[in-house]
């Protein structure tokens, strides 16, 4: 398969590196430099796209009006996901997105809905998120910090909301974040009451579980139209 990256930093590379052991090629590299165009896209079978929140949108945007699959891994911009969704139907695009690729961390997106289902019927435990990321982060707090505050909040009848660096309280559910050196991503959902603590975690060492989940979603997208998400792939 030709793969296309879009964003060629660190995570572009720890991509093209799993891509290359797998047997794909990589049709185009781009950054902010060095921007793709229409003749990049033509000879490309699928696009993987991590770059920032300011460019996001424009460059899912721009694989979709050409007609080849996006595979985008940046967060901070989900607050236009209906108008992205939009023209993926209008054109019968391709799109797969999420907040974080890890497989590992997907399988604890699943764990922690589950969790905070069990956890509504003992409002005696406070709950909280806490993240930690690497100094060069964008957004903040993550948009893993993000799924994991609303998968509770809609679970939970006792929040509505979360706030960044404040404690849970009330409605409001506390989001803890931190920015540290290269760490690649740390998470943590905890439920606290008077008498113990209940910790959900995740600690990715490297960089190379996103990027294996990057290329798996790519090869998940030959051949679909509409809009997918890492759920589509890992469950049955």
């Amino acid at each position: 398969m030709r793969i296309g990256l879009i964003g060629y930093g660190k995570m572009g590379q720890a991509i093209e590196a799993v891509a290359m052991k797998r047997g794909h090629t990589i049709s185009f590299k781009s950054d902010s430099q060095h921007p793709f165009d229409a003749a990049d896209l033509a000879r490309t079978d699928v696009a993987i796209e991590f770059t920032s929140p300011h460019s996001a949108v424009a460059n899912v945007l721009k694989c979709i009006e050409q007609g080849i699959p996006v595979v985008t891994g940046s967060t901070g911009w989900f607050q236009r996901l209906d108008e992205v969704k939009a023209q993926v139907a209008a054109h019968g695009g391709t799109l797969f997105y999420g907040s974080n690729f890890s497989l590992g961390m997907n399988i604890t997106f699943m764990l922690n809905n589950r969790l905070a289902e069990l956890m509504n019927r003992f409002p005696d435990y406070e709950p909280a998120v806490e993240e930690i990321h690497h100094i060069h982060k964008k957004d903040s707090p993550s948009g893993t910090a993000l799924t994991l505050a609303e998968e509770i909040i809609h679970q939970l009848d006792a929040k509505t909301g979360w706030a960044e660096n404040e404690p849970s309280a009330n409605e409001i559910l506390g989001i803890a974040t931190h920015r540290i050196d290269e760490v690649p991503g740390t998470h943590h959902v905890s439920y606290t009451s008077s008498a113990d603590r209940i910790t959900l975690s995740h600690e990715a060492f490297n960089r190379e579980g996103f990027a294996l989940g990057a290329i798996l979603a790519a090869e998940f997208c030959r051949g679909k139209k509409g809009v997918f998400t890492m759920k589509n792939l890992i469950q049955p």
